[in-house]
């Protein structure tokens, strides 16, 4: 029994993202296309593969069976078609942390799975400023930053809304000052949840500097203090500020800039977009 390698590769696509319409984008088609391979792949091995519904798809037991071997047939592909000493396929990207934070892991898998295993990724976090200023000195083939604010350019991928992330028995004091978990300057999140308490006469303190949004929710979580944070960032934890009387914090955009030097680059690119508009829903 011969396999079309197209499907498969759509196959695993859609189990990565979770979406059909996601894994589309990352393999550069349209979602008609993606579901019609995968009905001839299920129709050839006999097996339904994946539980559809209009808002994601997962693997059935047989269609998790499959996975594992989908790969490996993907990856002895790819080696049999490399020839040394042809250069492996590189992709360099800088992300802001509070852009996507807790779920880089999932977003770094699925352009993992975009490109041939023998493509060598490079990742860098930071903040928003210092990863689009390598952007624009060449030093990442794409950037993703969070957004506070105005602006026009880039790639609107994703509107993310800000709130107070905190331990289940967070309570304020009445007149003591907030404390605060937080990157450090220049970081844009702080910026705008600092100006929000100061414009209704709220005091604040410094409580916890992190270095990662992973960092802060721990600091958070752990009681130290409150952090503000995006909704997919945090993981999806809830906001507590309504409920301690804080300060509403405005949405910001999860923002793309990308350049395409090469259609395996560009392939990159489609899988980084898609996956990140696969984790905002």
């Amino acid at each position: 029994m011969m396999l079309d390698l197209e499907s498969v590769r759509l196959f695993v696509l859609a189990a990565e993202f979770g979406n059909l319409t996601r894994a589309a984008e990352a393999a550069g088609t349209v979602q008609p296309v993606v579901s019609q391979r995968l009905k001839m792949l299920e129709t050839r091995l006999g097996r339904r593969l994946l539980d559809r519904t209009p808002r994601f798809v997962r693997p059935t037991p047989d269609g998790a069976a499959f996975l594992d071997r989908a790969r490996a047939l993907l990856a002895a592909h790819d080696a049999a078609a490399t020839f040394a000493p042809q250069p492996a396929t590189r992709f360099a990207v800088g992300v802001s942390d509070h852009a996507i934070g807790l779920e880089l892991e999932e977003v770094l898998r699925r352009i993992r799975t975009a490109l041939p295993t023998s493509a060598a990724i490079e990742v860098r976090t930071g903040m928003s400023q210092a990863m689009r200023a390598g952007f624009d000195a060449g030093e990442f083939d794409a950037a993703v930053i969070r957004r506070e604010g105005s602006g026009t350019e880039g790639e609107v991928l994703a509107t993310d809304p800000l709130g107070w992330r905190a331990g289940r028995d967070c309570a304020l004091a009445s007149g003591v000052p907030v404390p605060l978990a937080m990157l450090g300057p220049p970081c844009g999140v702080r910026a705008v949840a600092v100006r929000a308490l100061e414009d209704v006469g709220m005091p604040w303190r410094e409580a916890f500097v992190g270095g990662s949004c992973a960092a802060l929710l721990a600091g958070a979580r752990a009681g130290l203090g409150i952090a503000p944070m995006g909704q997919v960032s945090s993981g999806g934890t809830p906001d507590v500020g309504p409920a301690l009387g804080l300060p509403a914090l405005p949405a910001s955009e999860i923002v793309l800039f990308a350049r395409a030097g090469s259609p395996a680059v560009a392939a990159a690119v489609r899988a980084l977009a898609a996956g990140i508009r696969a984790s905002f829903g």
